[in-house]
């Protein structure tokens, strides 16, 4: 068992992690930042306005991407019980 191998697999898992949350958050903060302009240029100081938008791209980006999202995760755990013959000989 090679350090390498386990090294390869924590940086997979960890840019698997990076791509997940950034397909859910990134949606999420553009819409914020645009509600925040608005608010802004309007000078409404509402805390709850820009709630709403938000958690409703994140339930869209889930809707849309959940399949993509589960695909990645099947991938890596296929990956993963593949690659148990090469760490364990």
């Amino acid at each position: 068992m090679e350090p390498e191998v386990f090294v390869g697999v924590l940086s997979n898992a960890l840019f698997l992690v990076i791509k997940i949350v950034a397909a859910i958050i990134i949606p999420s903060l553009i819409v914020g930042l645009i509600v925040s302009i608005f608010q802004a240029a309007t000078s409404i100081n509402e805390q709850t306005l820009s709630f709403l938008p938000r958690l409703i791209v994140t339930l869209l980006a889930l809707i849309i991407g959940g399949h993509w999202l589960t695909q990645e995760l099947m991938d890596f755990f296929t990956g993963l019980i593949l690659q148990i013959p090469e760490v364990v000989g």
